[in-house]
């Protein structure tokens, strides 16, 4: 005979002593907990499972009723306490089924403590007769624990119950799953990272375990304080805290989790159930009728989205003229102490020129980080990530997907890190391989640029408007084929905090766009530093003095300014030509002439590796204009129309949209998505992908031209 102990646990009013008895057909034994006078309700029967022949003796605590696990009355104390230090084998959570979200703000916590657990949608007639239609599956998948509907008083769904009860005593370990904020799940991940590393001994899983550390468990402290590992762990969670308070604005963790608490139960309830019966709304209720609407929010968030990208490309543009006149000055400046020779020409057209290409647009990135840290903090990002998660699904991509997807327009680096919170390995892969699809920041450039040489000025902020959406929609039929082709699983069930609609925190925002403007600078000063040396390095070398001496003494021979300036533009051409850069663009070009592309634009793809920053400047380079150039400058606008046809042109931006991202984000993806084989893979994918899809964009566009 195999022997179960089940604590009871539920609100107060929810049929937990009618259920018992339902389950077991006997009536109570009533007695008193040890040293208080509440009461302990317990029954005994006997259980036979068809499915694994065994009998069972299952023993049932009927918990005192409890809002939640704190301390305030005694029934709460003895119930936490039994759930902390008693002996059992599962915790049978019964729920309210007409007041599912109030509910489920218990079964969070009875979540978080680690325990195996099974959910009682109890009173489920009650709910039938008031409308309401609660998906149990759906929840059950959410939560990751078995959700049976039952009714004490028709005795509906108690054989299930028995059923689940044995099913889960006999696993190795629970399934549960917590969902939190974004700003909750990025330190857990990083408290979880650090014990893996360290390969910590814990009866708790890691992720259970650092919840207890972030709500500062005292049972958990004192375990762990006398460890050796505390010393190294401690900096790590005052770290996790400080954020924590900074997004939250208080230092109240109980107040914190019971925020998270309450958004996690809203969230599960709007995806679980469906009310037939109209009631009365509030004014968030109001708000969501409108920009969660099913027709119209979607439109309403594009409109966002526009406006976003106006405001970005319009007020952006303002500081990056003077940006640029500073380093073109700082350039001079360099040449001036340095002189003519290679040392001057490293640190002015290498160093300065590249770093500063980068901080130029540091301003239209500061812009669209703060305006998509507003829609975040109001809380109308997550409601736009439910309102997609039915569009979502239908692309394989999970409704959460979209908080790394937009957060890869300002910068694919903390898109890929974003993507942590997605907890099934499918869904956070398919993401991953798609954000590239999603035009970073660092593509602004090169996207402007071209606008600007094939389109009227007044229509330049709607064609950048269309890029960006356009390849959103190419990630989305790109995140099909692969969940066809690759990622073959089913759909995790989506749900997400839904947090009241707020003022935004500008203390809190400018935190957000200080920590990813800071995080684009340091880009600036490593990655794409040294991309910008080594691309100097390969245009500047192996030196040719004969062609040079030729050049020159045409030069000195030329008549007036203009002569010699188109000498000098000459031999700097053949140079490059001849250069590491020109050789290798050279030997490329064969792969992507059916593109429309010359050599030049091979090369500047190719620099684009290590930054896309750095393709305005190098088509500068290949064009003969030296390499002080910007996207605004009216020169290399007029060399890239003169140079480039428009079908090669809107070819060259289909790849430039698609492609793989720069090296800092390269880097972060091998890391997120677990190798290098995966880097490997979106190599290939996103090259493939990009060569096709301009080749059919050259040959529609070139049909019509």
């Amino acid at each position: 005979m195999n022997n179960i102990n089940v604590a009871l646990v539920g609100q107060p009013n929810v049929g937990k002593s009618m259920l018992i008895n339902t389950i077991s057909n006997s009536k109570l034994k009533v007695g008193n907990f040890s040293g208080v006078t509440v009461d302990k309700a317990e029954v005994d029967f006997k259980y036979c499972d068809e499915k694994s022949c065994k009998d069972y003796n299952i023993h049932i605590i009927d918990l005192p009723g409890t809002y939640s696990l704190s301390e305030y009355t005694i029934e709460e104390r003895v119930t936490k306490n039994f759930l902390q230090n008693g002996e059992y084998d599962v915790i049978v959570n019964v729920i309210d089924s007409t007041n599912l979200e109030r509910n489920l703000l218990l079964t969070m916590q009875l979540l978080e403590l680690g325990k195996k657990v099974v959910v009682a949608l109890n009173m489920s007639d009650e709910a039938d007769r008031e409308g309401i239609e609660i998906d149990e599956k759906q929840l059950s998948a959410i939560l990751g624990v078995p959700c049976i509907k039952t009714s004490a008083v028709k005795s509906l769904g108690v054989d299930e119950l028995k059923s689940a009860i044995v099913t889960v005593v006999d696993k190795h370990k629970s399934d549960s799953k917590v969902v939190y904020s974004d700003t909750i799940e990025e330190e857990i991940e990083k408290i979880v990272s650090f014990l893996s590393e360290k390969n910590y001994k814990s009866d708790l899983c890691y992720e259970k375990l650092a919840v207890k550390l972030l709500q500062e468990d005292v049972i958990i402290y004192k375990k762990m304080h006398d460890e050796p590992i505390w010393i190294e762990l401690l900096p790590i969670i005052r770290g996790a805290l400080t954020h924590i308070y900074l997004h939250y604005e208080t230092k109240d963790l109980e107040d914190i989790f019971a925020e998270e608490r309450h958004s996690f139960a809203r969230g599960a309830t709007l995806e679980v159930q469906k009310v037939k019966i109209t009631i009365k709304e509030n004014l968030t209720q109001k708000i969501d009728s409108i920009l969660i609407h099913k027709f119209f929010g979607i439109p309403i968030f594009l409109f966002f989205m526009w406006s976003l990208f106006q405001l970005t490309f319009e007020v952006g543009s303002i500081p990056m003229n003077l940006i640029d006149k500073f380093f073109v000055a700082l350039g001079d400046g360099a040449i001036a102490i340095f002189g003519d020779g290679e040392i001057g020409s490293l640190i002015s057209d290498g160093i300065i020129a590249g770093v500063g290409a980068v901080v130029m647009f540091l301003p239209n990135i500061m812009i669209l980080f703060l305006g998509i840290a507003l829609l975040e903090t109001t809380g109308y990002m997550s409601r736009v990530a439910f309102l997609l998660d039915g569009f979502f699904h239908k692309f394989g991509l999970h409704g959460k997907s979209f908080i790394p997807l937009v957060t890869g327009f300002g910068c694919s680096v903390p898109a890929y890190m974003a993507a942590r919170t997605l907890k099934n390995e499918k869904d956070r892969l398919l993401t991953l391989f798609i954000i590239g699809f999603m035009s970073c920041g660092a593509r602004l450039p090169i996207y402007v640029l071209f606008a600007g040489a094939f389109f009227a000025q007044e229509s330049a902020g709607n064609i950048l408007f269309l890029i960006y959406i356009s390849g959103a929609l190419l990630g989305l039929v790109a995140a099909k084929v692969l969940n066809v082709v690759v990622f073959k699983s089913e759909d995790e069930p989506f749900v997400m905090e839904m947090p009241k609609y707020r003022l935004p925190s500008m203390k809190l925002v400018w935190h957000t766009v200080w920590n990813n403007a800071w995080m684009y600078l340091k880009k600036a000063g490593t990655y794409i530093l040294a991309a910008s040396m080594l691309i100097w390095f390969a245009s500047s070398y192996p030196k040719y003095p004969l062609i040079e001496e030729s050049y020159q003494t045409k030069i000195k021979l030329a008549s007036n300014q203009e002569s010699k300036k188109v000498l000098e533009n000459e031999m700097n051409l053949e140079l490059l030509e001849n250069s590491y850069l020109g050789i290798i663009g050279k030997a490329s070009e064969p792969l992507f002439a059916p593109l429309g592309f010359d050599w030049k634009m091979t090369v500047a793809l190719q620099t684009g590796l290590a930054a896309k920053e750095v393709v305005v400047s190098t088509l500068g380079v290949l064009y003969a204009l030296g390499d002080e150039v910007s996207e605004e400058d009216n020169f290399l606008v007029e060399q890239i129309r003169k140079n480039i046809p428009f079908a090669s042109g809107v070819a060259f931006i289909v790849f430039v949209m698609i492609y793989l991202p720069c090296l800092a984000a390269s880097m972060v993806f091998v890391k997120e998505a677990g190798g290098w084989k995966y880097l490997g893979y979106l190599f290939v994918f996103t090259t493939v992908t990009a060569w096709i899809l301009s080749f059919i964009a050259y040959n529609i566009v070139k049909g019509f031209s």
